[in-house]
């Protein structure tokens, strides 16, 4: 069997994007939200107005506690006032979340949902060039980075701008111009560093989210062949491969957390500086009799209230720019071109008996090596036609064109003389059904494995695909039957009866076309015999493609191809191959010294 290869693969980082274009693109998915993103606005100005109120409030208590006891009122009136001010921050601090809860998961799920389907609709190339895990990988951290840039950037960086500048011009328009300046001053400084140093340890965040992707593929792809890594003895050397990877990402978190330590000392002492400088201004006014000790409380609790989002403005900053990072890989996934994809006038496929038609069909993984040279045969409707020949002759890649994995890239493949690349993909995979010569199962019940080949069946038909495929005796007589879970890649049944799984699922499928990849190749001689005459029977009516290497298999097909090297170099019916005395001649006889061979010791001891 000829397995795709490639010399030249591809990065297993998506390439990037820019930050402006990853917001660009996020764009659109919020466009449905523009409604609850201005509500949720609004909250935020109403909450941040109440806050800022605060210190005024603040200011004329402080003041307002030096009055005669028949004014008192004023007092009790300003504390009034001051907790609704407190209270309405809060509040309205809440409701913008509760409004906004929704914005954040809803552009999640369908960003994470659009990167999925397009990584289904990517070509058998994509994914034979990429690592499951860190896909995986990357999806998980993009998915999360979405709420993460939302909640930041537009409610937490936005707003801290926003008080800020209101600050500013409170104190601006109570005192002195001095007052604006020092916070000007500090804030310019502090945004300054926040924004060179961020930038300059992106690179070391980048660093460690490549790391930890490496790190996770190494760590899936080992999982995933458990079983291997059983058989050879090697979880010592999986143990080292991933800490290589591992060892990778604590290089690149501890340059990472060592950089982020740097922001964090030049952050605290700008923010340390403008806090003195500004209560030194403060003090020396109430000092000199210009201002009254609600100023200086003022002053103070403005000071207070910007204190802990400008110490988290570097680390908010810091976020995004990260978010920003996973988020372009999640989008350079999305941004993935598909080699394969229907053309504007495509049509749907609709047929019972197709006829199907190899015309000089030539084809390679790489284009530097053709695998098939102009490979000409017809499978006529209803027919069978049966493909023969060494492992790497090219007869799973037949297989693989007929799906459109791949195109090809010399002469054509028609169903009922029409062109595949004139059809929609998915009506021609919803005629065609595969039984596959490695068959994986997803980790999940027998009954979900078989009803995948039609979703929308009935536990009455599924139970009759499997009887068909001569497996239902055997889940019946399971403790949890069709619930039966098969594990990972269906690692609980034996390669028999995944293959027969497989069949079931083909059957259910209900198929116009059928191919069988060598069907029956994991299935001892008894169970063969009996599932090759269930398979003779369901091909009739049904146009079928028959790979195989085991030739009492094919016998009876209409027509048998043998390949070698990606030629057919001889085809017919079993008979007149024999009588060819040629190549497939050659290969009927050495089976069947091989199975004399395996017969003779039975045989012999059957004697004694």
């Amino acid at each position: 069997m000829s397995t795709p290869s490639s010399a030249t693969p591809t990065p297993n980082a998506p390439t990037r994007v820019g930050d402006w274009r990853v917001l660009v693109q996020l764009g659109p998915f919020l466009k449905p939200f523009w409604g609850r993103i201005l509500i949720a606005l609004l909250c935020l100005l109403a909450g941040k107005a109440a806050g800022l109120s605060v210190p005024l409030l603040l200011k004329s208590l402080v003041d307002g506690l030096n009055v005669e006891a028949s004014l008192l009122a004023v007092p009790v009136a300003l504390l009034l006032a001051y907790g609704a001010a407190r209270l309405s921050e809060r509040v309205f601090t809440e409701l913008r979340q509760i409004v906004f809860a929704r914005v954040m998961e809803r552009t999640t799920r369908t960003v994470v949902l659009r990167v999925f389907r397009h990584l289904h609709a990517l070509s058998m190339q994509f994914h034979l060039e990429r690592r499951t895990g860190g896909v995986a990988r990357d999806i998980e951290r993009g998915g999360g980075a979405i709420s993460d840039l939302l909640d930041w950037a537009l409610y937490t960086i936005l707003p801290t701008l926003l008080e800020v500048t209101v600050v500013a011009i409170i104190l601006l328009t109570l005192y002195d111009a001095g007052f604006a300046l020092i916070m000007f001053g500090a804030l310019i400084a502090y945004v300054a560093w926040t924004i060179a140093v961020t930038e300059w340890r992106t690179r070391f965040y980048r660093a460690s989210v490549e790391a930890d992707t490496q790190a996770s593929a190494a760590a899936v792809d080992s999982l995933i062949n458990y079983e291997t890594v059983k058989y050879f003895n090697n979880e010592e050397h999986e143990a080292q491969r991933f800490d290589r990877s591992l060892r990778d990402a604590e290089e690149a978190n501890i340059r990472a957390r060592k950089t982020l330590a740097v922001l964090n000392i030049g952050q605290n002492a700008i923010i340390s500086l403008g806090v003195t400088a500004l209560m030194w201004r403060a003090a020396s006014g109430v000092v000199a009799g210009e201002l009254t000790v609600g100023d200086l409380v003022l002053v103070n609790a403005y000071l207070l209230q910007l204190a802990i989002p400008l110490n988290l403005l570097g680390m908010m900053y810091r976020e995004v720019k990260q978010a920003l990072t996973n988020l372009e890989r999640l989008f350079g996934l999305l941004g993935e071109q598909l080699d394969i994809k229907d053309r504007p006038d495509a049509a749907p496929l609709s047929t019972a008996r197709p006829e199907v038609r190899f015309e000089a069909v030539r084809f390679g993984y790489d284009p530097r090596r053709e695998i098939l040279h102009g490979i000409d045969f017809v499978v006529p409707p209803g027919g069978t036609v049966a493909v023969v020949g060494h492992s790497g002759s090219g007869k799973s890649t037949l297989s693989r064109l007929l799906y459109r994995f791949y195109d090809v890239q010399g002469g054509a493949i028609r169903i009922d003389g029409r062109d595949l690349r004139e059809l929609t993909q998915a009506s021609l995979r919803q005629a065609i059904a595969i039984v596959p010569q490695d068959t994986v199962l997803f980790n999940d019940s027998i009954l979900y494995n078989i009803r995948y080949g039609r979703p929308a069946a009935s536990r009455e038909e599924v139970e009759a695909a499997a009887r068909a495929a001569h497996i239902h005796d055997f889940i019946v007589a399971l403790p949890d039957g069709y619930e039966t879970a098969v594990g990972e890649r269906g690692l609980k049944l034996s390669g028999g009866e995944k293959q027969r799984v497989a069949i079931a699922r083909a059957l259910l499928k209900n198929p116009a076309i059928l191919i069988f990849d060598e069907a029956t190749s994991a299935l001892d001689s008894k169970s063969e015999k009996a599932i090759q005459a269930e398979l003779d029977r369901i091909q009739q009516g049904r146009t079928t493609l028959v790979i195989a290497h085991r030739l009492s298999t094919v016998m009876n097909a209409d027509q048998i191809l043998v390949m070698d090297a990606g030629r057919i170099i001889e085809r017919g019916t079993h008979a007149e191959l024999i009588a060819l005395e040629g190549h497939y001649a050659a290969m009927w006889r050495l089976q069947q010294e091989r199975r004399d061979a395996v017969h003779a010791p039975q045989d012999q001891s059957s004697l004694r």
